[in-house]
């Protein structure tokens, strides 16, 4: 049987836009939304938080190199619970992704019974781009420069028996709390707050005498004398705060492994999707201002691939999950 031409030019052009659209379904990802579709980033904290900083900061710069809108989203509330569960629920076509800290990931599913997602089955690392401190700050209120001091204070004045802040229950700080009380020999608790906003105002407002937060959280209020930070976490002296002590220069065991700071998306994203948006936040952290500007703000700014990435975020999750177990702390 034989075909005149004009029935078969039209099959052909159905045949070949029927590629193109199959196609365009996965290497059209790839290309981060041709059609200019905003890239939402979710965020599980409040505007003006040391999260959404940070994120508004990366999001500005990477809509020139996606060449798409990139909408920075608060899904604020518990402890990023509320972002994560929306990442959850959300496409995976590279539209959505999560910009969070260690504790929405490696955290809050060993604290919480039901939090509504698994990162290891419902997450994929994206990119890693920084490491950040946990620090102990005391408030104006107390006339303590350095946490022996601070520890006098609390003996002296406080019959050994103080509250500390911490932005969410569960939580890294909170943990931090019953190892300096037992290192000092103090009865030292955990008061937990609805993030770092909220308890930052408290300590500016000699409401509680100290806060345990991150670098980020308290470096500025530091800077202008109205927070005193006193011990940092990690092996290493912060750049920005040279004069003040690890906790594991202060006899602290095991606490080296730094918090990160890092992107994810939903499982099951293509790989040229999570390849792009990599490629894409590594220049932009290569970009001088953006790098002085997180530097600023207290973060280590070190570019880090899917891979290795994923090994950081691992390992920590084992260590702390070692020192949660040996805490006795039972998931609420």
């Amino acid at each position: 049987m034989f075909f005149s031409t004009q029935r078969v030019q039209p099959a052909r052009r159905a045949l070949t836009l029927g590629l193109f659209v199959a196609a365009l379904g996965v290497s059209g990802l790839a290309q981060a939304q041709p059609s200019g579709t905003p890239i939402r980033l979710l965020v599980g904290f409040p505007a003006g938080a040391g999260t959404d900083a940070i994120a508004r900061a990366l999001g500005e710069k990477l809509k020139d190199e996606l060449g798409a809108p990139v909408v920075v989203e608060n899904r604020a509330g518990a402890g990023g619970q509320i972002a994560a569960q929306a990442l959850k629920a959300s496409a995976a076509d590279g539209h959505t992704l999560f910009l969070t800290h260690d504790h929405s990931i490696s955290i809050l599913p060993q604290v919480v019974k039901n939090p509504g997602f698994n990162p290891q089955a419902d997450f994929v690392p994206v990119a890693g781009f920084a490491t950040f401190a946990n620090v102990l700050a005391v408030s104006g209120g107390t006339p303590a420069k350095s946490i022996d001091e601070y520890v006098k204070w609390v003996q002296t004045q406080r019959g050994g028996k103080e509250t500390i802040g911490v932005p969410a229950p569960g939580s890294i700080p909170e943990f931090l709390v019953k190892l300096i009380g037992e290192k000092y020999k103090l009865d030292l608790q955990a008061a937990p707050y609805r993030g770092s906003a909220p308890l930052t105002a408290d300590m500016l407002g000699n409401q509680i005498t100290a806060g345990i937060a991150s670098v980020p959280d308290f470096i500025e209020n530091h800077k202008a004398g109205k927070v005193r930070i006193v011990a940092v976490i990690g092996a290493k002296r912060q750049p920005l705060l040279p004069q003040v002590p690890t906790f594991t220069e202060l006899g602290l065991a095991n606490l080296d492994d730094y918090p990160y700071y890092g992107v994810f998306a939903p499982v099951g994203t293509p790989q040229p999707v999570i390849d792009r948006f990599g490629a894409a936040l590594q220049k932009v952290l290569a970009m001088p201002d953006v790098k002085q500007k997180l530097s600023a703000m207290g973060l280590n700014v070190a570019y880090e691939p899917q891979g290795q990435f994923a090994g950081r975020v691992r390992t920590y999750t084992q260590t702390w999950e070692k020192i949660i177990q040996a805490s006795g702390f039972k998931p609420q």
